[in-house]
């Protein structure tokens, strides 16, 4: 099997790293996925930490339950190690998140994350989120 070149390991990771979205969580892939080191940059007033992301990420999936997130498109950046990930997802929201709800009905959210990438992990992310009450 031929190796993969670096930007085929930059859209790997990419793509992984936004499945964790889709809830249940997989937390052994989030563990070995994201750095000790990790630094969300856009972590909205949670811990800047993995520890901090872990925590959102655990609001989100108990806000959304049900949720899915889809990849639109990605650009990369070979030479930062950098990609920009365009997403959308849906689920129904139950409790709070982000300001919205718990409405109970289907949310259709979209959104923009730019991850820095380094041996295979998650070192950086900045993120901008649309919840603004798609309701589908």
């Amino acid at each position: 099997m031929p190796l993969m070149s670096a930007r085929d390991e930059l859209i790997a990771t990419a793509t992984k790293w936004l499945s964790l979205w889709n809830t249940p969580v997989d937390w052994v892939l989030f563990d070995s996925i994201h750095s000790d080191a990790f630094e969300d940059c856009a972590s909205g007033g949670r811990q800047t930490t993995k520890q901090g992301f872990a925590q959102g990420l655990e609001q989100l999936a108990r806000a959304f339950p049900d949720l899915r997130t889809m990849l639109q498109s990605l650009v990369v950046d070979e030479q930062s190690s950098t990609v920009a990930v365009r997403w959308s997802g849906r689920g129904t929201n139950v409790e709070r998140f982000l300001g919205i709800g718990p409405t109970n009905r289907t949310i259709e959210m979209t959104g923009i994350e730019i991850i820095q990438i380094s041996r295979g992990q998650v070192v950086r992310r900045w993120g901008e989120w649309d919840l603004s009450a798609h309701h589908a």
